[in-house]
């Protein structure tokens, strides 16, 4: 049976857990503190963006704006479920369906091989990278939706939106070439499982035991793999959204 290579634990983000599990990459933790981090990060028109945000004067607020709470926790919700579903019933990630076993080992890795054309990781780097897209377009339109409701709230609330502006300016540039890396991080993975079959299958047939398993199993299994990348990543995606919204049902 296929199995993905095994990495000792590691704490951390889902999406980084997933990655230490399927790639080459060792993960080091960072002795950084998340201050020190970002001061790498950011320009010095970011930081002083940052600065008049945290130290200016609150935005005013219009006098008598209401904002439905519930009904923003509802959408934020539908929308996390259609990035969700895009994902998980997605046409080229998910698992395919098989005929019944064959006799030998050798019959079902001649009749699989015949009926399945070659596997282009190409065709899988393509569409994780539109589904990135679909995410940052929908999350982005959420996450400004947001900021524009808790501007209408209180002071406080609006300084809040005004600094997750700017830090979504600041960062945004990175997290997109960042995240843009991982279908590229995956490839290594793909090869290895369909290496890892085909020795399998040799040493099946070479020994004639019935033993081989069935051919195709191993694209299932990094399909399963990348579905599980992608739902991480949404997490991560999803982090600003979750922190504006449960300010935004502060009372």
């Amino acid at each position: 049976m296929l199995q993905a290579p095994q990495r000792t634990a590691l704490s951390g983000p889902a999406l980084i857990r997933a990655l230490a599990r399927l790639t080459d990459l060792d993960v080091p933790a960072s002795s950084q503190s998340l201050s020190d981090r970002l001061s790498q990060w950011l320009g010095w028109t970011d930081a002083i963006g940052l600065s008049t945000a945290l130290g200016g004067k609150p935005p005013a607020v219009p006098a008598g704006a209401r904002v439905d709470g519930p009904a923003e926790e509802a959408e934020c919700a539908r929308v996390r479920a259609s990035l969700t579903q895009a994902i998980v019933g997605d046409g080229t990630l998910g698992v395919a369906r098989r005929r019944a076993p064959s006799v030998s080992a050798q019959a079902r890795a001649a009749q699989d091989a015949a009926a399945e054309p070659a596997v282009d990781y190409a065709v899988f780097r393509q569409r994780y990278l539109s589904i990135q897209q679909t995410m940052e377009t929908a999350i982005g339109n959420l996450r400004g939706r947001l900021r524009a409701l808790l501007a209408t709230r209180t002071p406080s609330m609006a300084r809040l939106a005004l600094v997750d502006a700017v830090m979504e300016r600041a960062l945004s540039a990175r997290e997109h070439n960042l995240l843009a890396t991982l279908p590229g991080m995956l490839a290594g993975h793909f090869e290895r499982l369909r290496q890892a079959e085909r020795d399998a299958l040799a040493a099946a047939e070479a020994s004639d035991d019935g033993a081989g398993g069935r051919s195709g199993a191993w694209l299932d299994l990094f399909r399963k793999d990348m579905q599980g990348v992608l739902l991480a990543e949404l997490e991560v995606r999803f982090q600003p959204v979750e922190g504006l919204l449960a300010a935004l049902l502060t009372r």
